[in-house]
């Protein structure tokens, strides 16, 4: 163990947060007094040697996770959650701190890997319609539909990963670390449709609301907004949904935009196809369906090329999630946790403490969008 004097307060409470403790349940398991806890997160005295081992025993964090340099993980003042009403303080922190973990996974890969540049377009006070045809003209994206949403931010050097929450409560959210590299967080429990509309939406925050409120009822309309022209812009929702009358015929186009029932639906209603009366029936019939809980007919799950490719270069030069984890000071699950749906990944694997080489050129990751 290293000098106590070299233990980091701000590490503790990323840790306690990111398994959902309070101060005082953490006390209660290391049978301390809730008032050491907070001296210890705070600075003003740090803890025993015997209270770190008892400690990271029983947050599950290796000893060494203590002794490491600031994280700055992102915070409520950066970060945009959908649906933000509907999670508990508590899963509030502790997907925030696991995005802390992303951001010392996301170190580990740009040092050894060349991604993409960033070409993120700063359109603040858009009209989101207007910024998602920009957004398109930009990209080259011409009218037809993407392919893979994951796959698209990444050729555009947004950084994406999975919300480690295993609960429908805590949805996407994204942030601008240092105002220079976007992050995209998604929950995979959720339909592959439903996560396709939550990575437009956090686009739409990371381009619209760089420099502004990312909070609200208002923001997050504009985000839905960016989203849906997006997703279907009005081109091509005008030239094929003419032929959408009924809701089996919803059903069936939505899988030329992969998009949710729903949200076709209110995209055709949106550019003038459907009748309010139309809508109102559809939306009804659907609903009747389970089309507000469950999607009918789901698509696959999108992925990321980057995390595989990544992956599958360290298996290659010996490396596991698991040596990977050992070399950031943090647990196998915690990585895969950040992984599962957007990579395989394979905990079992010998400890290569070396790390990939960074001697020379770095590997550049090349993707298809």
């Amino acid at each position: 163990m290293r000098d106590i004097s070299d233990f980091n307060p701000s590490r503790l409470v990323l840790a306690r947060q990111r398994r959902g403790w309070t101060k005082k349940s953490l006390a209660d398991l290391v049978e301390l007094s809730t008032k050491s806890i907070s001296n210890f997160e705070n600075g003003d005295s740090p803890p025993t040697e015997q209270s770190i081992l008892a400690l990271a025993s029983k947050l599950d964090f290796p000893v060494e996770f203590f002794f490491g340099p600031d994280i700055q993980a992102p915070s409520d003042e950066n970060a945009s959650f959908r649906s933000f009403s509907r999670m508990t303080a508590a899963q509030k922190n502790a997907a925030l701190a696991a995005g802390g973990i992303a951001y010392l996974l996301s170190d580990w890969i740009d040092q050894r890997f060349d991604l993409p540049k960033v070409s993120v377009p700063d359109l603040s006070g858009m009209d989101p319609e207007m910024a998602a045809e920009s957004v398109r003209a930009a990209w080259g994206l011409g009218h037809s539909p993407i392919k893979n949403m994951v796959h698209l931010l990444e050729s555009r050097g947004v950084r994406v990963f999975c919300l480690a929450e295993e609960t429908s409560q805590v949805n996407a959210f994204s942030c601008w670390r240092r105002g220079a590299t976007p992050f995209v967080f998604l929950n995979t429990m959720k339909s592959a449709e439903a996560s396709r509309f939550d990575a437009a939406h956090e686009l739409g925050h990371l381009v619209l609301h760089q420099h502004g409120e990312n909070k609200g009822k208002e923001v997050e309309h504009e985000a839905n907004a960016f989203a849906s022209a997006l997703l279907m812009p009005k081109d091509s929702a005008l030239a094929y949904g003419w032929q959408c009358r009924t809701t089996a015929d919803v059903i069936r186009l939505k899988k030329y935009w992969n998009v949710s029932a729903m949200a076709l639906a209110f995209r055709l209603h949106r550019v003038g196809i459907l009748t309010e009366w139309l809508y109102r029936s559809i939306c009804i019939e659907l609903s009747s369906m389970g089309a507000r809980t469950k999607e009918i007919n789901p698509g696959p799950h999108e992925t990321s090329q980057v995390l595989q490719k990544v992956l599958s270069y360290a298996r290659d030069k010996g490396l596991s999630v698991k040596s990977i984890a050992h070399e950031l000071n943090v647990t196998a699950n915690d990585l895969n946790q950040i992984l599962f749906g957007l990579a395989p990944v394979v905990i079992e694997g010998s400890i290569n403490t070396m790390g990939l080489s960074v001697a020379g050129k770095k590997p550049v990751l090349r993707l298809v969008t």
